[in-house]
């Protein structure tokens, strides 16, 4: 692996898990160094990071305390 490659890997911690997780991207990397790019897109689907799996898991939560809500107000006017 290059040096810049390993470098910029020190510097993002969370690249560096990613990577020691799926061994592979060593061969990836240091074949085309180029690749950290796919690097960063892929380790943001994998941490969740990625817009449609953000507004997802907002969308569960307001799902989720819309349920809590409407709970309270029924056991509200039961007692």
């Amino acid at each position: 692996m290059q040096p810049s490659v390993y470098h910029f890997l020190k510097s993002r911690p969370d690249l560096l898990h990613f990577v020691r997780m799926n061994p592979s991207w060593y061969r990836i990397l240091t074949r085309n160094p180029e690749r950290i790019n796919v690097l960063e897109e892929t380790s943001k689907t994998f941490y969740g990071q990625t817009f449609s799996q953000k507004a997802g898991k907002f969308s569960e939560q307001l799902n989720l305390l819309s349920m809590l809500l409407s709970m309270s107000e029924y056991m509200n006017t039961d007692g």
